[in-house]
């Protein structure tokens, strides 16, 4: 690379987006000078969707650019004209006709083509992101299944049984919103990067998504939670509608509704910022919460709590209301999470699933250097559930379960991650939670649960942002 060199790209420049920024940053590298040709409007026609000053002033604030000016004649002319060492194109361009090869061979001037794809906007990019699963990344767990021996038809009949199921949900209603951003540079006056908002989309998450999940599965949810006076419990409550969910609202005028924030650009994560309070709902609340469970307690098979933390699960209600689950022979799972709080699953004594990360076992049973079949042990004479999940992350999952043939003895196998190439994790484990539920509420069967709870995150962390699964997506895998 020959540094005094001056290189040349030229375009219509409506937004941005992460394939331009790929394009101008292939084009830097090949000289000190980057001049960007920007068409005028005339020369843009109807590809101009804002005008010729918006764009010019846009590649402008990019870092990588020198100098940029309006082209109202052809590029060969300007080309020719300027004499730049390198013209830089997208490789789009690559096997198609390019004039300005002939005007580049008379001075031994240079053509390349970058990688970078300049035919979507960034809100196109982040809607296929959003949107786009590709169900090649997902290996079926078929060693596993062998050696339990579970066949497909055997998941395939629990699944078209979670219809026939009836869950409660109780926890911590969360909204997230995903801030695609543009990436503008380093700012000059600190080491900070600087980057402008284009586009956002919210989710329900949290308890929200794990009732979602249960109802687009089939079941008949009822959802309890505390959310505040604010638009983002507007959303929610909203979302939770069209998801066909039954919801019970506390409202709290003191409390936001949880927001989570991320900040995203060209698929990473930049930064989050959440919006919350985490100290315990007030009494009148929780025994309001209590009085309409124990309403419908004898009409679900399900109890699931869906701990994040943030104050709908004081431990004076969860135990009441384990034991009145016990009372009348409800199923009983839960999850409490650990990443930016600190949770304590623990305290969900005698449940009969659990599902926690290595990290918040570690944390409950203050065991840090015992290897995974000490730690689930350990973790199950703490707590007395019945079963555990315990999540390894990209290492997969770990059962440690009653062994059949000896009530006495527990067992253990693992299950490596099914997806080769998760877009967002934030949601494997909810969707886990549920599925691994519901499956050993139909079925009795840790192995078979476990698998399909598996193939459930795989599926959730194929792309971003919480959408509900569906049952077809369960069957299309196991096709």
């Amino acid at each position: 690379m020959n540094n005094s060199k001056t290189v040349f790209v030229s375009g219509h420049f409506n937004v941005l987006h992460p394939g331009h920024i790929r394009l101008l940053r292939f084009a830097k590298q090949y000289g000190t000078r980057l001049i960007v040709g920007v068409e005028s409007d005339r020369i843009a026609g109807r590809a101009a969707h804002i005008s010729e000053k918006l764009r010019l002033d846009g590649v402008l604030s990019n870092i990588w650019v020198d100098d940029a000016f309006i082209i109202d004649e052809p590029v060969v002319d300007v080309i020719a004209r300027i004499k730049p060492d390198v013209v830089v194109k997208g490789k789009e361009h690559e096997k198609l006709a390019n004039p300005e090869l002939n005007i580049l061979e008379v001075y031994g001037g240079k053509l390349l083509f970058s990688s970078g794809d300049s035919s979507f906007s960034s809100v196109d990019l982040l809607r296929k992101e959003i949107i786009n699963f590709d169900p090649r990344t997902i290996e079926f767990p078929g060693d596993y299944l062998n050696r339990h021996k579970i066949d497909s038809n055997q998941i395939t009949k629990v699944i078209n049984r979670f219809g026939k199921l009836r869950i409660c949900v109780i926890g911590d209603l969360i909204v997230d919103e995903y801030i695609t951003c543009q990436p503008l540079g380093m700012s000059q006056e600190d080491p900070t990067i600087v980057v402008s908002p284009i586009d956002s989309v919210k989710f329900l998450g949290g308890a929200g998504i794990v009732s979602a999940h249960a109802a687009g599965l089939g079941a008949s949810v009822e959802f309890f939670t505390v959310i505040g006076a604010d638009a983002a419990g507007e959303f929610a409550a909203s979302k939770l509608n069209e998801y066909g969910i039954k919801a019970n609202l506390f409202i709290d005028d003191s409390r936001p509704t949880t927001l989570k924030q991320r900040y995203r650009s060209k698929g990473k994560s930049l930064l989050r910022v959440s919006h919350l309070h985490q100290d315990a709902v007030a009494l009148n609340i929780q025994n309001s919460i209590f009085t309409e469970i124990n309403r419908i307690i004898r009409d679900i098979d399900v109890l699931v709590f869906s701990d994040f933390n943030y104050g709908v699960l004081p431990q004076a209600l969860v135990d009441k209301i384990i034991n009145l689950a016990r009372e009348n022979s409800v199923f009983i799972a839960a999850d409490s999470q650990s990443s930016s709080q600190v949770g304590d699953i623990g305290r969900f004594k005698g449940a009969d699933l659990i599902t926690p990360t290595e990290h918040e076992a570690r944390i409950c049973t203050k065991n840090y250097a015992d290897g995974l079949v000490v730690l689930a042990e350990k973790l199950r004479q703490l707590t007395s559930a019945k079963n555990i999940l315990l999540k390894l992350g990209e290492e997969g999952l770990l059962i440690h379960s009653k062994d059949a043939c000896d009530s006495s003895a527990w067992v253990n196998d693992k299950i490596i991650a099914l997806n080769s190439s998760p877009k967002d994790t934030a949601g494997a484990g909810d969707s886990l939670l549920i599925t691994s539920a519901m499956s050993m509420a139909v079925s009795g069967n840790i192995w078979l649960s476990a698998s399909l709870g598996s193939i459930a995150a795989a599926i959730q962390v194929g792309r971003v942002g919480n959408t509900p699964l569906r049952v077809k997506e369960l069957l299309r895998e196991l096709d």
